[in-house]
């Protein structure tokens, strides 16, 4: 009884492990393609070409990230995934837009920053045995307050919430991180396998890396 317990037990931590290699994998290779994407996007069209496909552009990528949250897991993992690919395929497209309007140093110094600090709150949401669940719900009320006021701002102009709104939006996807982290460490412990999920859980991810590096951009100064 002891031994089977034993290997029962080792089964559940390869199977943890397993899933989580595998949301790191794909939320690594969806990073570097949409890095690629933008790059050279920025490197070989011109400013009005892409001025011209930035708004279709949005308005797919936003159906597409629906269509994954909500279908995801109604997906084969192969097709999850190619859904997954094409959508850091276009997000990297319109996040091409930074090579014209910020300097490269500060850019890679964001993407450094936001690396580091992704990174910190990943382990740590993955090893904590504190519930993050009020911390989610938190940052996600915050979100919806940010969200807002950034379109109460388009009107305003105003400078300092738009420090404020900065700097509140990298807590919160710091936040988000760690809760996002721990939600996929306690998937893989109650013994989900599933690519789909994978792909989900990748996504989930994907989005925190992309909106912490976008607000710690905006206060390292995104104007060349």
């Amino acid at each position: 009884m002891y031994e089977n317990q034993e290997w029962s037990e080792q089964a559940v931590t390869v199977n943890s492990a397993s899933l989580i290699n595998k949301v790191y994998g794909i939320m690594t290779v969806g990073l570097f393609v949409t890095a690629l994407t933008a790059y050279y996007t920025a490197m070989n069209m011109m400013p009005d070409t892409v001025a011209q496909l930035y708004t279709p552009a949005v308005i797919f990528e936003f159906i597409l990230v629906l269509a994954l949250s909500f279908l995801a897991t109604k997906m084969s993992g192969f097709v999850a995934f190619i859904c997954f690919l094409i959508y850091a395929v276009v997000n990297g497209f319109t996040l091409s837009v930074l090579f014209w309007t910020s300097s490269t140093t500060a850019i890679t110094k964001a993407f450094a920053v936001t690396g580091g600090t992704f990174g910190a709150m990943c382990l740590f949401g993955t090893v904590t045995r504190r519930d993050l669940s009020r911390l989610g719900g938190l940052c996600l009320m915050a979100l919806i307050g940010i969200i807002i006021a950034s379109v109460v701002n388009i009107f305003l102009r105003s400078s300092g919430l738009d420090f404020a709104l900065s700097i509140l939006g990298v807590l919160v996807f710091v936040g988000l991180t760690a809760y996002d982290a721990q939600k996929i460490r306690r998937l893989a412990e109650n013994g989900v396998t599933g690519g789909s999920i994978a792909v989900l859980g990748a996504l989930t991810l994907y989005l925190d890396f992309i909106n912490l590096f976008l607000y710690i951009l905006r206060l390292f100064g995104r104007r060349k």
